[in-house]
């Protein structure tokens, strides 16, 4: 049984606004199993394999990266686009999660984006 917990909509965040930091669109997490599966949709102005965006990774509220979702090409084509991260194991209690994206050239950006989750 599959069970939808939390959307976050298009959050504008003034650090992805500098630079060209991967700008997080949306987040959804979704309840399997014993497992969850994370959807992230990014934009980011890919150019190529000189700059784009290369990942993105969910924390728990103290910092401990939980997870993190390699993106193994450009998306020079392809924006705003969405990937997942699957079998991702949720410490018990677990009531937010946290998602940063990251670009091959600028690093991470600055403010995490903050995703309730319930069991």
């Amino acid at each position: 049984m599959k069970q939808i917990v939390t959307t976050c909509t298009a959050l504008l965040l003034a650090s992805a606004a500098a630079a060209d930091m991967p700008e997080i669109l949306d987040v959804t997490a979704e309840k399997t199993g014993m497992s969850w599966r994370v959807d992230v949709t990014l934009r980011h102005p890919d150019t190529g394999w000189d700059h784009y965006a290369d990942g993105w990774e969910v924390r728990d509220a103290r910092g401990n990266r939980l997870g993190y979702r390699e993106l193994h090409h450009p998306h020079v084509e392809e924006q705003p686009f969405t990937r997942a991260l699957t079998n991702l194991d949720l410490p018990d209690g677990t009531a937010e999660i946290f998602i940063r994206a990251h670009c091959s050239v600028d690093g991470w950006t600055g403010e995490a984006v903050r995703v309730e989750v319930q069991p």
